[in-house]
């Protein structure tokens, strides 16, 4: 169903009666525009007044839902009543009637209305001066354009700060939404940082403790259990210390009183020694420069994660790591030889590989991962250059 027709505010038909119980007062005391011997009154008497009386009055009830059609109807009645005598209060609700049509209306025909009363108040003010020659002749200017052109400017000026404040508000809403979107995205990109960092650190170290604590109970040789013993316990104090570096890092921040120190690749050695104890035949090639804080944390823990996917996945062999500084660009490479194992040798979450890749593509860099020639590869491109500001 199609909406009907708005009905009258109820401040207009306030409006409304008021004008028109005015103009019966003003009536009844007998009060006019113009005395009876005036030559523009052609409708001589007191009933005349009240017909132009009545439909503006009508018009101020509908001066918000139809300002348009108000206007044109009031601009008539007040267009009878210069030929009566004349209402006060009908000249007083016309005013309105421009002011509400100005308003209220569309912006086309606010402009329209503007430009046609300045017009007539242009001609209202010249004509009669050139026609009598005489300075009071100015005066029905005056009074036309406090009819017609100041109502009209005064609603148009209300008119644009209203706009202004609408778009002022409409700024400040989507200022607002985009605010929000960034939190939500920085909160985001933070707890995937968190998820990256609390993955690397520690999923090396508690796969070699299930890996090795699994041999311990499957074998009954002492000195076995005893070597499995020892790897376990160094596992489980660096895999300590790193879980309070990251604590510390939470709590204190970056910028805290007591920074944690941040892995870079001088602790390949130490990564890859601690490989080595956990059962891994590692060989270390290693060839850059200083490089900036992210990439050295990015290709760490890129190293790292490629070495507790080679001791939970791979088969028996050596494993190659190779970290090169080449065209501008930090190259890693991590081949360790491929099994036919169903079941990895520990649990894993299965967010290393995403992991390692959202820390390439964040720096600008590339990343990939897969089998060739019996041996799984995984190799990282960073970028050096424009890095120092960048975030893994």
């Amino acid at each position: 169903m199609a909406p009907g027709p708005a009905r009258p505010h109820r401040d207009d038909l306030a409006i409304a009666l008021a004008g028109l119980l005015g103009g019966l007062l003003l009536w009844g005391l007998g009060l006019g525009v113009r005395t009876p011997g005036d030559p523009l009154v052609l409708w001589a008497g007191r009933w005349p007044v009240l017909l132009p009386l009545a439909v503006t009055a009508g018009c101020e009830a509908l001066r918000r839902t139809r300002p348009r059609t108000a206007l044109l109807t009031g601009t008539a009645a007040v267009a009878c009543d210069t030929v009566t005598q004349g209402s006060l209060a009908t000249l007083v609700m016309y005013t309105d009637l421009v002011y509400a049509g100005v308003l209220y209306g569309t912006a086309a025909w606010a402009r329209r209305v503007l430009w046609v009363t300045g017009l007539v108040t242009v001609a209202a003010t010249l004509v009669p001066l050139a026609v009598w020659r005489v300075p009071e002749a100015l005066l029905i200017g005056v009074v036309t354009g406090i009819v017609t052109f100041g109502p009209a400017a005064t609603g148009w000026s209300v008119r644009n700060h209203r706009e202004a404040a609408e778009a002022a508000r409409l700024h400040a809403e989507q200022t607002a939404l985009l605010a929000e979107t960034d939190r939500v995205q920085a909160v985001a990109a933070e707890r995937a940082r968190m998820a990256r960092e609390l993955h690397d650190m520690v999923a090396g170290h508690l796969s070699a403790i299930a890996i090795h604590s699994t041999a311990a109970l499957s074998l009954d040789d002492p000195a076995t259990s005893r070597d499995a013993l020892a790897v376990i316990r160094e596992n489980s104090v660096d895999g300590l210390t790193e879980m309070r570096r990251l604590i510390g890092l939470l709590r204190d921040g970056p910028d805290g009183d007591a920074p944690a120190a941040v892995p870079t690749l001088d602790g390949l050695a130490a990564l890859v020694s601690s490989a080595r104890a956990g059962g891994l035949d590692v060989g270390l090639s290693a060839d850059h420069g200083k490089v900036a804080a992210p990439v050295e944390l990015a290709a760490y823990r890129i190293v790292q994660e490629s070495l507790t996917n080679a001791l939970k996945h791979g088969g028996e062999g050596p494993v190659r790591v190779s970290v090169q500084e080449r065209d501008h660009a930090l190259r890693i490479e991590v081949s360790s030889p491929c099994t036919g194992r169903e079941t990895p040798r520990a649990p894993g979450s299965g967010t290393g590989l995403i992991g390692m890749r959202e820390r390439a593509v964040l720096l600008g860099g590339t990343f990939g991962a897969g089998p060739a020639d019996g041996r799984w590869t995984v190799r990282a491109v960073l970028p050096l250059t424009g890095s120092e500001g960048g975030s893994a």
